[in-house]
Protein backbone atom coordinates (compact mmCIF):
# COMPACT_ATOMS: atom_id res chain seq x y z
CA UNK A 1 0.00 0.00 0.00
CA UNK A 2 1.37 3.37 -1.01
CA UNK A 3 0.95 6.17 1.51
CA UNK A 4 -0.36 9.58 0.48
CA UNK A 5 1.67 12.72 1.09
CA UNK A 6 -0.47 13.52 4.13
CA UNK A 7 -0.08 10.02 5.54
CA UNK A 8 3.69 10.17 5.10
CA UNK A 9 3.85 13.47 6.99
CA UNK A 10 1.58 12.07 9.73
CA UNK A 11 3.84 9.00 10.03
CA UNK A 12 6.85 11.31 10.35
CA UNK A 13 5.09 13.18 13.16
CA UNK A 14 4.34 9.89 14.95
CA UNK A 15 8.04 9.03 14.84
CA UNK A 16 8.99 12.54 16.03
CA UNK A 17 6.42 13.42 18.74
CA UNK A 18 8.65 16.26 19.94
CA UNK A 19 7.95 18.11 16.67
CA UNK A 20 5.05 19.92 15.08
CA UNK A 21 4.98 20.34 11.30
CA UNK A 22 3.42 23.46 9.84
CA UNK A 23 2.74 22.83 6.19
CA UNK A 24 1.88 25.73 3.89
CA UNK A 25 -0.06 24.52 0.86
CA UNK A 26 -2.02 25.77 -2.09
CA UNK A 27 -5.19 23.93 -3.13
CA UNK A 28 -7.14 25.12 -6.15
CA UNK A 29 -5.53 28.59 -5.98
CA UNK A 30 -6.29 28.98 -2.24
CA UNK A 31 -3.64 28.88 0.45
CA UNK A 32 -3.95 26.88 3.64
CA UNK A 33 -1.74 26.10 6.61
CA UNK A 34 -1.90 22.66 8.17
CA UNK A 35 -0.50 21.62 11.54
CA UNK A 36 0.58 17.99 11.85
CA UNK A 37 1.30 16.58 15.31
CA UNK A 38 1.48 13.02 16.63
CA UNK A 39 -0.15 11.54 13.56
CA UNK A 40 -3.02 14.02 13.20
CA UNK A 41 -3.52 16.87 10.73
CA UNK A 42 -5.60 19.98 11.25
CA UNK A 43 -6.13 23.02 9.06
CA UNK A 44 -5.36 26.31 10.77
CA UNK A 45 -7.36 28.29 8.21
CA UNK A 46 -10.36 26.07 7.33
CA UNK A 47 -12.74 23.73 9.07
CA UNK A 48 -11.32 20.25 9.64
CA UNK A 49 -13.65 17.29 9.24
CA UNK A 50 -14.40 15.22 12.35
CA UNK A 51 -14.04 12.04 10.29
CA UNK A 52 -10.37 11.03 10.44
CA UNK A 53 -10.79 9.15 7.15
CA UNK A 54 -11.20 12.47 5.30
CA UNK A 55 -7.68 13.73 4.56
CA UNK A 56 -6.81 17.31 5.44
CA UNK A 57 -3.83 17.27 3.09
CA UNK A 58 -4.77 15.79 -0.27
CA UNK A 59 -2.44 14.81 -3.08
CA UNK A 60 -3.92 17.71 -5.09
CA UNK A 61 -2.31 20.16 -2.68
CA UNK A 62 0.88 21.90 -3.76
CA UNK A 63 3.23 22.07 -0.78
CA UNK A 64 4.78 25.54 -0.63
CA UNK A 65 6.93 25.01 2.46
CA UNK A 66 7.26 23.01 5.66
CA UNK A 67 8.37 24.33 9.03
CA UNK A 68 9.56 22.02 11.80
CA UNK A 69 8.79 23.35 15.27
CA UNK A 70 9.43 22.12 18.79
CA UNK A 71 6.43 20.79 20.66
CA UNK A 72 4.37 22.07 22.37
CA UNK A 73 3.43 24.59 19.70
CA UNK A 74 2.74 28.09 20.98
CA UNK A 75 1.68 30.39 18.12
CA UNK A 76 2.71 33.41 20.21
CA UNK A 77 6.25 32.05 20.73
CA UNK A 78 7.04 29.43 18.07
CA UNK A 79 10.36 27.61 18.47
CA UNK A 80 11.52 26.77 14.95
CA UNK A 81 13.86 23.83 14.41
CA UNK A 82 13.89 24.40 10.63
CA UNK A 83 11.94 26.90 8.60
CA UNK A 84 10.85 27.10 4.98
CA UNK A 85 11.83 23.61 3.87
CA UNK A 86 10.85 22.85 0.29
CA UNK A 87 8.86 19.73 -0.51
CA UNK A 88 11.85 18.11 -2.33
CA UNK A 89 14.07 18.72 0.73
CA UNK A 90 11.50 17.26 3.14
CA UNK A 91 10.77 14.38 0.76
CA UNK A 92 14.49 13.47 0.91
CA UNK A 93 14.23 13.44 4.73
CA UNK A 94 11.16 11.18 4.58
CA UNK A 95 12.82 8.84 2.11
CA UNK A 96 15.95 8.61 4.24
CA UNK A 97 13.75 7.53 7.16
CA UNK A 98 11.90 4.93 5.12
CA UNK A 99 8.71 6.94 4.83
Amino acid sequence: MTLTIGQRLEQYSLQHPQEVLLVKVEVEAEQDEIAIFKGFSSSLMRATAFDLEIPVLTDKAKILSIDRLASPYDPAKPHYLERGLSWPAFLALLTAQGL
